[in-house]
């Protein structure tokens, strides 16, 4: 190989390596994007496919004047931060029980991923037992010590506690893992000098870890918010209804989407849903980054 042939080879192996990526991310992820954009301005039917007439932003107009997509909006909101919030904080205190030097650690630091190997059918299975109105165990519990059973699918309160917990039990390990390894990387030195200065425990979690760990936090809330707007498996599988209970109490967007597309055979309303959705991640996780900035430079300005 001559000199202007490595030099050239140099110059351009950088993007052959990427290129592979970069083909997959267009076939698989930019071009259904743009085409669910295309089809969302059509009339497309399930059965006729091939016949697409001209809407516009009709689709969206039925999405937005249909009342069933503002209780699905709502449920995902409420749901979200149901599941959201106690699986952040549970995580949270148990990678902080990890981080210590505990017996068996390696052990529990694998049972963690546990649930999040587990499959989402099999889970939510189980969890729709255990929900039972007559026989569930957790009515059974509640029976223990002096409360009536609850509606666990049929109440609007009760359905979406239930698919959250779902939500909280499978992810609540993960979570965990991802903060114990962003606690391993704050440097001891602050942990002692913070000893040294006579902070307890408590202050050096609150005054050392959680600063330490605040890109980590950050990353956590994004993911399960975007994870929280996609929310499908467990409300779909609780009662392997599409239209998340006989009043839609917990129907989510993900399964509005799939029943207006897959129910009702509303391709081009679907299509429209999904952008609906992806807008609404993209404010919620800008939303996320400005806060997260905002909360940095106020820091720094200190």
């Amino acid at each position: 190989m001559t000199l202007a042939a490595r030099r050239a080879w140099r110059a351009v192996s950088p993007y052959a390596y990427i290129t592979p990526f970069f083909g997959l991310f267009l076939a698989f992820g930019m071009f259904p994007l743009l085409y669910t954009a295309f089809v969302s301005l059509y009339r497309v039917e399930l059965q006729t496919p091939g016949d697409m007439q001209w809407r516009g932003f009709g689709n969206y107009a039925a999405v937005f004047t249909d009342p069933y997509f503002w209780t699905a909006l709502r449920n995902t909101f409420t749901i979200g931060v149901l599941s959201t919030v106690p699986q952040l904080v549970m995580a949270l205190g148990l990678a902080h029980l990890l981080n210590y030097k505990l017996r068996g650690r390696t052990f529990f630091r694998t049972a963690m991923l546990l649930p999040y190997a587990t499959s989402v059918a099999a889970a939510t299975l189980v969890f729709a037992q255990l929900f039972g109105r007559d026989f569930g165990l957790v009515n059974y519990v509640l029976g223990l010590v002096g409360f009536g059973p609850v509606d666990w699918q049929t109440g609007t309160v009760a359905s979406q506690i239930a698919v959250s917990t779902i939500v909280v039990w499978r992810w609540t390990g993960y979570n965990a893992l991802i903060y114990l390894a962003g606690m391993q990387s704050i440097p001891s030195e602050l942990y002692e000098a913070a000893e040294m200065d006579g902070a307890s425990r408590w202050r050096q979690f609150v005054h050392v870890t959680l600063p330490g760990l605040r890109p980590t936090i950050v990353f956590t809330v994004v993911v399960s918010t975007i994870g929280a707007t996609q929310l499908f498996g467990e409300p779909l599988l609780y009662e392997g209804s599409v239209s998340g209970g006989i009043s839609h109490q917990y129907q989510t967007l993900g399964l509005y989407m799939y029943e207006q597309g897959w129910g009702f055979f509303h391709l081009g309303r679907a299509a429209a849903i999904a952008w609906v959705m992806f807008l609404l991640i993209v404010v919620l996780v800008g939303a996320n980054a400005l806060l997260a900035h905002r909360r940095s430079r106020k820091e720094a300005g200190r």
